[in-house]
């Protein structure tokens, strides 16, 4: 069995930050079921802008409001307007062909990859 990619959002735009929040990601319903995710699923956050990871889970946001927010103590890695990718992974020991989707600066859907 092997950890194998999933699901990935490429080249999101943060749009909020909230410490004061038990902690996760916050991620338009719309990407959410576009790129394959669950609400609640582990993922991991690769931060462009200044190279910060970090393991997370996801919370919904409002369907087609282009939110991407990042909650609690991982405001203290990402910021407000970082670019960032949000991978799921899935273990399994067959090939896995990813759902990947590429969006804008606001956060919509460009296409998949």
């Amino acid at each position: 069995m092997r950890w194998v990619l999933r699901s990935k959002i490429h080249k999101a735009r943060v749009t909020g930050e909230n410490l004061d929040y038990m902690g996760s990601i916050g991620i338009d319903k719309a990407l959410i079921e576009k790129a394959g995710f669950l609400a609640g699923e582990r993922v991991l956050v690769a931060d462009n802008t200044n190279g910060a990871r970090l393991e997370t889970y996801i919370v919904e946001e409002e369907e087609n409001s282009g939110k991407i927010i990042i909650y609690g103590a991982a405001c203290r890695l990402i910021k407000k307007d970082d670019e960032i990718i949000v991978m799921g992974f899935e273990l399994t020991d067959k090939p896995i062909k990813a759902k990947s989707i590429l969006v804008d600066e606001n956060n919509r859907f460009v296409k998949f990859l």
